[in-house]
């Protein structure tokens, strides 16, 4: 007994340590032996030689200044790049205003609609006195925003439909043509996905039909992903008990009626959790579109330091890119974790007594 009371402490203390070693590593790499700034040349490059003095025990942090842009708007002309942050700024707004409930309203998904257009309009241009800037010149933060969000609330409603098309017993052909899809869609990588979007796709297209390839790998991501979300569905609907069903039916409900304000209301609240966790792992997954030669904020990342100059400081814009991925994978959390508290509210205060 005097062991196992010496063991809780003794992880405790090797824990304590190894995190404070860690700290302290991290610490004097980043801050106290870090390069802040560089001095300049006389043509106005940057003189990495500190940096390269440093390389090992110190972070460069000019990295990040001279790269910033890049990074978050990839190739997009400098002198309109006010419209790809104003672009980030929207998402932010929009998030912000999805986490608040006192929002939670019809009119929300009306600001959805209108900020999507703001977006097309900033992005695109040609309207407005807007310079236009064709597709293949986006990158950065705002790919990975419109790939991921315009994405899953493409796929959000698909996913429901199949989910019912699954359990739907009275119709065997929809119900089969369901399962099909749902299988064949798990059963291959995202990468092949994107492939065949970016490959394939155009060969069974009339030749006078010009997809954008962006526009092709959305497509992909909303038949990947609102396949995933429609098990994610079906475990909601199955979780719910015969009774549900039973009293909708008693209350003389159509199926239309019962699903729209008994059913899934109910079944998406018990799924919000795996709801979230899959919004986050497409979120990250955005990064696969490198591969069809989409610059999103990951393939930015990596383009930033294959100038020669900076080859070798890698670490520092990694660290950038994970702390952005970080604050929008927290934001949708926080998301859950509201959604969470404000459904369960009313039943808390029915099974708790006064």
């Amino acid at each position: 007994m005097n062991a196992r009371r010496l063991v809780s402490p003794l992880v405790t203390l090797a824990l304590v340590l190894i995190l404070a070693d860690v700290a302290w590593h991290f610490f004097s790499w980043a801050i106290w032996h870090a390069v802040w700034t560089l001095p300049e040349n006389a043509s106005h490059a940057p003189n990495t030689d500190l940096c390269r003095a440093a390389l090992g025990h110190g972070a460069c942090w000019p990295v990040i200044k001279e790269k910033f842009r890049f990074i978050l708007f990839g190739f997009y002309p400098y002198d309109e790049q006010w419209r790809p942050a104003l672009v980030i700024l929207c998402f932010v707004v929009l998030f912000g205003l999805s986490l608040a409930p006192r929002w939670w309203r019809p009119s929300l998904l009306l600001v959805w609609v209108v900020a999507f257009a703001l977006i097309g309009v900033l992005m695109w241009g040609g309207v407005l006195g807007l310079a236009f800037v064709a597709e293949d010149q986006w990158g950065g933060l705002p790919i990975t925003l419109i790939l991921a969000t315009l994405g899953l609330a493409a796929a959000f409603p698909l996913a429901i439909l199949v989910a019912l098309a699954r359990r739907a017993e009275g119709l065997p052909v929809i119900r089969l043509l369901a399962v099909a899809y749902v299988e064949l869609i798990r059963g291959v990588p995202l990468i092949s996905l994107l492939f065949m979007s970016s490959v394939m796709l155009p060969l069974f297209l009339p030749p006078a039909w010009d997809i954008d390839k962006l526009i092709r790998a959305q497509l992909a991501f909303v038949l990947f992903a609102g396949a995933y979300l429609a098990e994610v569905v079906r475990a909601g609907l199955a979780a719910l008990p015969r009774g549900q069903y039973e009293a909708a039916a008693a209350l003389g409900l159509s199926y239309a009626q019962s699903t729209r304000l008994i059913i899934l209301p109910q079944a998406l609240r018990q799924v919000i959790p795996m709801l979230v966790n899959t919004f986050i792992g497409f979120f990250k997954d955005t990064s696969l579109v490198l591969i069809i030669g989409i610059f999103d904020l990951m393939t930015t990342g990596r383009t930033a330091t294959l100038e020669p100059a900076w080859q070798g400081f890698g670490n520092e814009v990694y660290l950038l890119l994970a702390a952005i991925y970080f604050a929008f994978c927290f934001i949708m959390a926080r998301i859950s974790r509201t959604l969470e508290r404000r459904l369960a509210a009313p039943h808390r205060n029915i099974e708790e007594p006064a």
